[in-house]
């Protein structure tokens, strides 16, 4: 039997198309997210995952289509509310931020979504979520440091604090692990490993590149090409090297070992 919890939907997307300048950047998009589940997106570059992302974190309206996010459906509800709901990070909101706040003002900051913490009033409890938020990444020691002095993978690590300042009902990472070297890339998916297997935590979405970047945890796939959703559902069901293979156009295989992916071409790597 199903739980109440896990049948709560926190998002849903039907019937979405996305049109710019005559061009189709997202067709015929359905799409469902429950609660308790961990997805990856994956999908190659032009495949339309940020503008994916984009709708589901309100910042953008499609062409055709409903989306409904934690209950509050887009052109029906006020979206600036309902944003500061969704925890996001991505490398645009990395380069906005100051980067001689220290990393505790930077956290703190997301619970009102500002950049900065000196266009609001906190108090005591407020400063203390944001420090428990970096230990729950495994930045508190670095709680009074400055954001421009931390790695690049410290620097996704707080801006994952900062999302989760709010208690968020829906986190989604828009490829967080982008110019990581391999220990902040390593460190960073252990940190959404924890995350992943706590079941205190959101709904994720992590979007990626790369199978050997999926957490461990993660529970779904979608994998998006052209626009158009080509897979979706149990992670395990939709990582097949004959639906990888369809998704970027060449011949893949795939594997998951110790409860990691990896992905190799077989064969000429001449597009299909």
């Amino acid at each position: 039997m199903v739980s109440v919890t896990e049948s709560v939907a926190v998002l849903t997307i039907s019937g979405v198309r996305l049109v710019r300048d005559g061009t189709t950047i997202l067709d015929d998009i359905d799409w469902q997210v429950r609660a308790g589940e961990r997805w990856v997106l994956l999908g190659p570059n032009g495949s339309g995952k940020s503008s994916l992302c984009q709708i589901v974190t309100l910042y953008q309206h499609p062409s055709r289509g409903t989306v409904s996010v934690l209950g509050g459906e887009l052109g029906r509800v006020d979206v600036r509310a309902l944003r500061r709901r969704i925890g996001v990070t991505s490398a645009a909101l990395a380069a906005m931020m100051p980067r001689t706040l220290t990393t505790e003002q930077i956290v703190v900051a997301g619970k009102h979504a500002a950049l900065a913490h000196w266009w609001n009033t906190y108090d005591g409890d407020d400063w203390e979520q944001a420090r428990t938020c970096l230990a729950r990444v495994g930045c508190r020691g670095h709680a009074e440091q400055r954001f421009e002095t931390l790695s690049s993978g410290e620097r996704q690590r707080v801006l994952l604090a900062r999302a989760l300042m709010t208690d968020p009902g829906l986190l989604v990472l828009d490829e967080p692990t982008a110019g990581l070297d391999l220990a902040g890339r390593e460190q960073l998916i252990q940190t959404l490993t924890r995350l992943a297997r706590d079941p205190q935590a959101p709904p994720l979405i992590v979007v990626t590149h790369h199978v050997d970047e999926i957490p461990p945890g993660f529970t779904h796939a979608l994998l998006l090409a052209g626009g158009q959703i080509r897979a979706a559902g149990p992670i395990a069901e939709v990582l097949t090297s004959e639906r990888l293979t369809d998704c970027f156009g060449i011949c893949l295989a795939v594997e998951r070992r110790h409860d990691r992916w990896r992905a190799w071409a077989t064969g000429s790597a001449e597009p299909l």
